[in-house]
């Protein structure tokens, strides 16, 4: 299809149903745009050696290089310019041609001098900003300790295959068969930047990383059975208990705020990065999530709103807290109302309050040791006790799709390994929950009356 391209006339322009479609200019030969499914456009320049230009060629036939090879230059996208100033470009550049340039080349010549090094310090600097603190420092890590090692002097334009299965075997033999697996999927996340965004390969060569065949994974899946629930809530009651030298007991505000956090994470099944901030330095560079605020928490209607920075799958996830979290929070906030008025402060923006320069909690991991050791239970995760409030909706009897739902899987086959395919509303699932895991209506929070009192 060929038209005299204007602003107008690009704007109008229907998408194709698929992969992309190209309208030529009738003003200059080899000239037009580019539209893809997605709604992207840009100017093109089809061009081919000098000696082949036709005069009685059609206004997409391709004219320009020395070497006659068949050439498609990408100018820039619209609306960032115009279609006045593209035209004026592709006409500069046509007489270049004519002279024997090639526009072409140096663009060329310097993606085929990229290094794989050169790879990972772009990666890290466009691509890993915007990831979750522990996802950068994974994956930096993963560049820093293995990839550059190994193939910082590669490439970018010729790495073959090989090479990469060969850093997975290698990886692999030294007993690091996950790590392996994650190296690879690093590589193949760079690759496929290197190839469709930053064009520093040739689509035709492939993604390198695709058809390593990795190692197996058994997930782990370590549930806590009733009696041990049972033990655990007896050991997150005790836990905040402090006894004086006089033989009077108190409970220990912050002994008791991190109960709490066991039992919020028992009680909606979330993982501890949804409630706990981050504060991680990768090379140098500090990267901070906060932790849980209330104003993720509707109490009127019992609903928490977790923001897409907080999820795995980086997208907002509402669910419905059951009877026994929503008593727990709203015992919690009590506490804090009365602790703030006692202080004459405001109440702060965080669910559970850091200490010193933190605003927030970072981190339960001696409390998580102390309560386990009184609960005699051995071998279990925090993480764990997601994969527990997994099990209980199981053993109610809850469907597939509304385990999912509860626990923010985006893939089916992740909720698989808890269930078969039930039906039940999402309202009754966490109150199954809840009514399980505490064995009574509403949760029973010792109210915090602060240190030493």
């Amino acid at each position: 299809m060929a038209i005299k391209l204007t602003d107008t006339i690009i704007k109008n322009l229907p998408l194709p149903a698929k992969g992309m479609a190209i309208t030529y200019d009738t003003e200059v030969r080899g000239f037009g745009i580019r539209v893809t499914a997605k709604g992207a456009k840009s100017f093109i320049l089809n061009y081919r050696t000098k000696s082949n230009t036709a005069e009685n060629a059609g206004p997409g036939t391709l004219q320009g290089t020395q070497t006659g090879k068949e050439r498609r230059l990408t100018l820039r996208p619209f609306p960032e310019w115009g279609t006045v100033a593209a035209r004026k470009e592709a006409e500069d550049l046509k007489h270049k041609i004519k002279r024997g340039h090639d526009p072409l080349a140096k663009v060329e010549a310097d993606r085929n001098a990229k290094t794989v090094a050169d790879l990972c310090d772009r990666f890290i600097s466009d691509y890993l900003p915007n990831k979750r603190p522990s996802t950068i420092r994974d994956y930096t890590s993963v560049i820093n300790n293995e990839i550059r090692p190994a193939l910082g002097t590669e490439l970018v334009a010729t790495v073959q295959h090989e090479k990469i299965d060969g850093l997975h075997h290698k990886i692999a033999k030294r007993g690091a068969k996950i790590r392996a697996n994650r190296t690879v999927a690093v590589l193949s996340k760079m690759f496929s930047l290197a190839i469709i965004k930053w064009k520093w390969r040739d689509n035709a060569a492939g993604n390198p990383a695709t058809g390593v065949e990795k190692n197996a994974e058994n997930k782990r899946k370590t549930y806590l059975k009733p009696a041990h629930i049972a033990k655990l809530g007896a050991a997150l009651d005790a836990y905040p208990i402090r006894e004086r030298k006089d033989g009077t007991t108190y409970v220990d505000a912050r002994a008791q705020q991190s109960a709490n956090v066991v039992r919020l994470l028992m009680l909606t099944g979330a993982r501890s990065g949804e409630l706990l901030g981050k504060n991680i330095v990768v090379d140098g560079k500090r990267f901070d999530k906060e932790g849980v605020r209330w104003d993720q928490f509707d109490l009127s209607t019992g609903v928490w709103t977790k923001p897409a920075s907080s999820t795995k799958q980086n997208e907002e996830h509402a669910i419905p807290l059951s009877a026994p979290a929503l008593a727990l929070l709203v015992s919690i906030r009590a506490d804090a109302e009365r602790q703030a008025a006692k202080q004459g402060k405001p109440v702060s923006e965080y669910v559970f309050p850091g200490r010193g320069e933190k605003p927030y909690l970072t981190e339960i991991k001696k409390a998580w040791a102390e309560i386990l050791k009184a609960a005699e239970i051995t071998d279990f995760r925090v993480h764990d006790l997601r994969h527990t409030y997994a099990s209980v909706l199981v053993s109610a009897g809850l469907s597939l799709p509304i385990i999912g739902a509860l626990l923010g899987h985006s893939q089916e086959a992740t909720t698989k390994r808890y269930a078969h395919l039930m039906d039940d509303p999402l309202k009754k699932a966490t109150e199954t929950a809840g009514a399980i895991l505490t064995g009574k209506p509403s949760a029973e929070i010792i109210p915090v009356k602060g240190a030493g009192q």
